[in-house]
């Protein structure tokens, strides 16, 4: 079993993630967010690179015993689905956003055969709808989704409402919840910041900031 808690304070201790309210960060979609999660931190930081991938591999092991494949995907997912894999002696391909526009025109990279069970690896979900497309694209090429397995997770409803309308199960080391409990632990969050915090993740498409 993975220690969601233990997790987030790995990320909180490399900056993984940061803690905002008073600064919102905006996202690439156009969102106003206290957060900023990138997991990239992590792969310059040696020991806690191997407590994630030991980890993410205990989950893969635990939940996906019979994954035959591993899928990282593009950009951020595919150092973790290299190291999954290589930790478990399994194949490994990457899934791009889009087919290359050279080349090949590759959007899936590696080799794989219709019919093997793939388990996909992702670094963060935040909507669960890029996540879910790189699944839907996966069963049109004929693997079989044993699960999805993240290194975090905003655990927005909709992405939630997404994944189980899906069927697809997702796995994920730590979330939402339990990095606020572990910043506030740790005296990272002030008197007041909790509920910013609360409220953004209650409606974040929505959420403009502090008032």
């Amino acid at each position: 079993m993975t220690d969601a808690l233990l997790t987030a304070e790995k990320l909180l201790q490399v900056q993984a993630v940061k803690l905002r309210p008073s600064e919102p960060f905006t996202w690439a979609s156009g969102w106003k967010s206290p957060i900023y999660c990138d997991n990239r931190k992590i792969l310059s930081h040696p020991y806690v690179r191997d407590f994630i991938k030991s980890e993410l591999c205990n989950v893969v092991f635990e939940k996906f015993a019979g994954a035959q494949l591993v899928a990282g995907v593009a950009t951020a997912g595919i150092p973790w689905g290299a190291l999954v894999a290589d930790q478990l002696k399994l194949p490994f391909i990457y899934v791009r956003p889009k087919p290359k526009e050279h080349g090949l025109g590759n959007q899936i990279e590696g080799e794989f055969e219709p019919g093997q069970e793939v388990v996909v690896i992702e670094d963060l979900v935040s909507t669960g709808k890029s996540s879910l497309q790189v699944v839907q694209l996966l069963q049109e090429r004929g693997l079989r989704i044993g699960g999805m397995v993240s290194i975090f997770n905003y655990r927005f409803d909709a992405a939630e409402k997404a994944f189980a309308e899906s069927g697809v199960a997702l796995h994920s080391l730590t979330d939402y919840p339990a990095l606020l409990e572990s910043a506030q632990g740790k005296g990272l969050i002030e008197a007041g910041q909790q509920e910013i915090l609360l409220k953004w993740r209650a409606d974040p498409a929505n959420w403009s900031g502090v008032e």
